[in-house]
């Protein structure tokens, strides 16, 4: 395995996650699949539990203690329309609140995400765990008339723990609060 440098992070933001790793793995793009693997394994996590994921990761992730990214396969019974398995042995993941849209720049939406938490013991009884994960599907749309649709081959899914205190993809700066140090810098500057 390569050894990264120091202060080297996989830090994708979700339009990254769906537009590049996701769509490239679902179009079997193999100029970057080795590249893509290396990075984000394919794996089926419910057969595994959460706290056995992070061994799992992709090679040029080992050591991050914040976060792990896994391609998930689609289960045969969700081919036959039937709902997907998210259990484990231990437990379950149990999606929590509606579902959102992932956004392109330009403001197209390019996927959907779906937050989910791990449960220990058996639903509905079952003990809430620190263990979250966010599942990310892209939208497919053939051309600018047509209607888009959610590809169900793979998903991604960014598996993570709450940890109490903010972790390093939650304190990306976003847009407006770059821009507002950026403008607050000037005025300071103005004196």
């Amino acid at each position: 395995m390569e050894e990264m440098p120091p202060g080297f992070r996989f830090y994708p933001t979700e339009e990254e996650l769906v537009s590049f790793y996701l769509h490239n793995k679902l179009e079997h793009n193999n100029n970057s699949s080795s590249s893509i693997n290396r990075v984000i394994p394919l794996l089926d996590i419910y057969n595994l539990e959460p706290w056995q994921l992070p061994k799992h990761c992709g090679e040029l992730c080992h050591g991050d203690p914040e976060q792990w990214f896994f391609f998930a396969p689609r289960h045969e019974r969700e081919v036959r329309g039937g709902k997907p398995r998210r259990t484990t042995g231990t437990g379950y993941w149990k999606a929590t609140g509606s579902p959102s849209y992932v956004h392109s720049s330009a403001g197209k939406v390019i996927g959907v995400k779906k937050s989910m938490v791990f449960y220990k013991g058996k639903a509905p009884t079952g003990t809430k765990t620190k263990w979250k994960m966010n599942e990310y599907r892209a939208i497919k749309q053939d051309g600018p008339t047509s209607t888009p649709k959610l590809r169900h081959e793979l998903s991604l899914c960014r598996v993570y723990v709450v940890s109490g205190s903010r972790r390093a993809f939650d304190r990306r700066p976003t847009v407006a609060a770059e821009t507002s140090s950026r403008v607050n810098s000037l005025e300071n500057n103005d004196d």
